[in-house]
């Protein structure tokens, strides 16, 4: 080598520049996990889980215990609280949040809300008469890429690489937790069902999973740019009546058949708290992060199903569902710890796109940015101290 080729500069960065950029890395990791932002969302997300963890407990002592499997009359009995609610306030005002003027704008989008809702609710239960738990668990997943699939082109909400990693990491966390059900032989003594049922299950569970996945993104659409009592007054209206003609059609006998005490009486009760409360609780936790965020959140309800059947159902433990439970929270709180992009439908030429609001306290933009449509307060207030 002449002294020519040795005065060029090399190619790459230097190994001390590579050491300083993951050491940044490594230092500003802390500052994005242990934040007040991620620990309200991981709570707020447990809470979900655990209000589908007591709605699956109530509806399995029914049908085991009491031979009591009406679906569609339970989730009839959460719609009629929510218009009890929230139907009734908007009735009593006026102007453009008022009822009737929501009804004559927008009555067709809730009706179809309405369908959409109550129909992923009946597939998902009516498929465990035809699949198994297993099954169930897997296909259920299919409604998060699908999610994030109608958020991208629906809300214009961007993803960063920790995001994808985020969601297979959960995915992970799925796969060892069905994996734990096999090993511990939760499904031995099920009967067995034949192919062509199991086909009707799989495919009531995709269904249900892309219909849910429709309403997250409606809703997600609806709290932030809209309010919490319109989307819960409007889907307590339409689903009462939608979710109360099906159950005559299906369930009038189911119903006329039940042996009522104050047991099951209870049970009913339990599971209509437990759904109205989550009902009320997600549109706050969907505002303040995303409708991708809860659903990651919430897969780790059916482990807790799993921890209450330890006791209540004689099921058989395997630490694998504790290790499930771990790699479930670790991508989630990966994903909450990164902010997502929200492009405008019609990008300016300065502006690549803007933070989700939740986040913009958590990180500096590396591109101008215009504030979303919704802030919370606790955050503006960090912004401007």
């Amino acid at each position: 080598m002449d002294d020519g080729e040795a005065s060029q500069p090399s190619l790459g960065h230097p190994p001390a520049a590579h050491s300083a950029r993951l050491y940044d890395l490594l230092s500003r990791l802390p500052r994005k996990i242990f934040t007040w932002y991620v620990l309200k969302t991981v709570i707020l997300g447990q809470l979900l889980s655990l209000f589908i963890c007591g709605t699956a407990v109530t509806s399995q002592f029914l049908a085991e215990k009491y031979k009591v499997d009406t679906p569609m009359f339970q989730s009839f009995i959460n719609y009629c609280l929510l218009f009890l609610v929230y139907t009734v306030w908007l009735a009593f005002r006026s102007g453009e949040n008022g009822l009737l003027h929501i009804l004559r704008k927008k009555w067709w989008k809730y009706l179809l809300l309405g369908i959409v809702d109550v129909e992923a609710n009946y597939s998902i239960v009516k498929a465990y008469q035809f699949t198994t738990i297993t099954s169930v668990q897997l296909l259920d997943c299919v409604g998060i890429p699908v999610l994030m699939a109608l958020s991208w082109f629906i809300l214009h909400s961007r993803y960063r690489v920790i995001h994808y990693v985020a969601v297979v990491v959960c995915l992970l966390g799925v796969g060892t937790m069905v994996g734990a059900d096999v090993l511990s032989g939760r499904e031995e003594g099920k009967v067995l069902f034949p192919a062509s049922d199991m086909l009707i299950g799989d495919v009531l569970v995709i269904l249900g999973a892309c219909l849910y996945a429709v309403s997250n993104v409606s809703e997600e659409y609806i709290v932030k740019n809209l309010t919490r009592e319109e989307f819960l007054g409007m889907l307590g209206l339409f689903g009462t009546f939608i979710s109360g003609i099906q159950l005559m059609v299906v369930e009038y006998h189911a119903i006329g058949s039940i042996k009522w005490d104050w047991r099951i009486g209870l049970l009913f009760a339990a599971f209509a708290l437990c759904m109205f409360g989550l009902y009320n609780v997600m549109p706050l936790v969907i505002r303040v992060t995303s409708a991708t965020s809860v659903n990651l959140g919430i897969l780790t309800a059916d482990l807790y199903s799993l921890f209450f059947g330890l006791f209540l159902f004689g099921y058989n433990f395997s630490l694998l569902y504790i290790l499930a439970f771990v790699v479930i929270m670790v991508g989630f709180i990966m994903y909450c710890s990164t902010a997502t992009y929200h492009m405008e439908p019609t990008p300016a030429p300065t502006s690549g796109g803007i933070e989700n609001s939740a986040m913009k306290d958590e990180e500096t933009p590396q591109e101008p940015a215009t504030p979303l449509q919704y802030m919370p307060e606790e955050l503006t207030r960090a912004g401007l101290d």
